[in-house]
């Protein structure tokens, strides 16, 4: 009886211990699948004060105006370079608007009070002059007063984050709960069962009746040292610790040529976190090939200029630039994404047409003080999202018969992959 409960115990011991990773598994997985949420958009129509424009395509072009040429200096609701614009259409008519963004300096010349106030508020920093055209200006304060209408929670929204946060963290928490709960439970069994083999083993050498088999079992003791010896213990051992130099010689060979983490001194101490974080300039303001471009293109001088021509112009590292534009030299910055001259990429393509944003590739950009890269860019990383994105088609007419052909066969959404994404000479020609 005895051997037969030992014996069980060594099977059942196993299968708890297995049972414990398998939850330790599940809780990791869940883990990273449960900070995913979905954000539902809406579409918001408004009015300006000047010209009833309520089309939301009008907004859209204001937006990506705004972003394009005014974000670098302004904010909606906070003070940045220049004043905060939420509420300009009610401080100002539309007549002095179109007026002071097609030429600033003039109306301020012009003895403006309001112009000149401004003039002196912001130590004299002349705002460019922008040849836009009355509708282009007119759908910019149309897109300033629907950011400047957001409530709180929609503002969260547009901007990616869950309403509530603390909802995002409920499913992980009560599955922590779970495990920790039945992790407690599977000790105490472990704990039961070793009290059950001390107490029986006890007992059973109170017996007299046991025969030398029984005996031998009870007082078997386990000995590490002959276990070192026995060739099938060495086996195991050399055949785990094989296993893993395998493992690790595979995975240095798939590192070749990553640079992952790369974070290279630049020539100028230029911070993505100060320029794209906290005053939030448009990534396309200086990568002005995002767009239109195979390339993104690295910023030159002049567009430094465009700000630093009169902010920060004592600063060492603005000096820098300063030597460069008069010594006629380009600024050497250090290539920190590379990609093997076998594979070809587009901006454009992913940015204009397909809707990525620059954080999918290149991560929380406006946080890094110093860029580093982000994502391996390895081939698999690329084809894994062409695997996993969706094809934007709303709105765009070229989609529309691969969209009717698409859903003939399958009812998933069309993704890249559908579009020949993952053939070989999109990326190798």
């Amino acid at each position: 009886m005895f051997a037969t409960l030992r014996s069980a115990g060594s099977i059942f011991l196993p299968i708890l211990a297995f049972f414990f990773l398998s939850l330790t598994s599940i809780r990791a997985q869940s883990d990273s699948t449960s900070t995913e949420v979905a954000s539902d958009t809406s579409t918001v129509e408004t009015a300006t004060s000047e010209g009833g424009i309520s089309d939301e395509a009008v907004i859209a072009e204001g937006e990506s105006l705004f972003n394009a040429n005014c974000r670098v200096c302004h904010a909606v609701d906070q003070k940045l370079v220049g004043p905060a614009l939420g509420g300009i259409y009610d401080r100002r008519d539309m007549d002095w608007i179109k007026l002071f963004i097609k030429n600033s300096q003039a109306v301020i010349a012009s003895g403006d009070a309001y112009a000149v106030a401004l003039y002196e508020e912001y130590n004299q920093t002349v705002m460019p002059s922008f040849n836009f055209s009355d509708s282009e200006i007119e759908s910019i304060v149309a897109y300033i007063r629907v950011e400047a209408d957001k409530e709180p929670e929609v503002a969260a929204a547009d901007g990616g984050q869950p309403l509530n946060p603390q909802a995002a963290q409920e499913p992980s928490t009560f599955l922590t709960v779970i495990v920790v709960g039945l992790v407690i439970v599977l000790i105490l069994i472990l704990v039961v069962l070793f009290l059950i083999i001390n107490f029986l083993t006890k007992f059973l050498r109170k017996r007299e009746d046991l025969d030398d088999s029984d005996k031998e079992l009870i007082d078997q003791r386990f000995k590490l040292g002959e276990l070192v010896k026995k060739p099938a213990f060495v086996g195991i051992v050399a055949f785990v610790f094989g296993v893993f130099a395998l493992k690790t010689v595979i995975d240095g060979l798939y590192q070749v040529g990553i640079q992952q983490g790369y974070a290279p001194t630049q020539p100028i101490a230029f911070s993505h976190k100060l320029h794209a974080g906290q005053y939030e300039i448009d990534c396309n303001y200086c990568h002005t090939g995002v767009r239109k471009s195979k390339s993104a293109n690295i910023p030159s001088a002049n567009i430094c200029m465009n700000c630093h021509g009169q902010i920060k112009t004592e600063s060492p590292e603005i000096q820098k630039i300063y030597a460069a534009i008069e010594n006629d030299r380009p600024i050497e910055w250090v290539r920190v994404h590379n990609l093997p001259d076998l594979a070809y990429f587009n901006h454009a393509q992913h940015v204009a047409v397909g809707g990525q944003e620059c954080q999918t590739c290149h991560g929380e950009i406006q946080e890094m003080e110093v860029v580093a890269q982000y994502s391996p860019l390895t081939m698999g990383w690329c084809i894994n999202c062409h695997q996993e994105t969706n094809v934007n088609t709303k709105g765009n007419a070229y989609y529309d018969n691969l969209v009717e052909l698409h859903a003939q066969h399958s009812k998933a959404p069309l993704k890249v992959e559908d579009i020949g994404g993952l053939e070989c000479a999109k990326c190798h020609y």
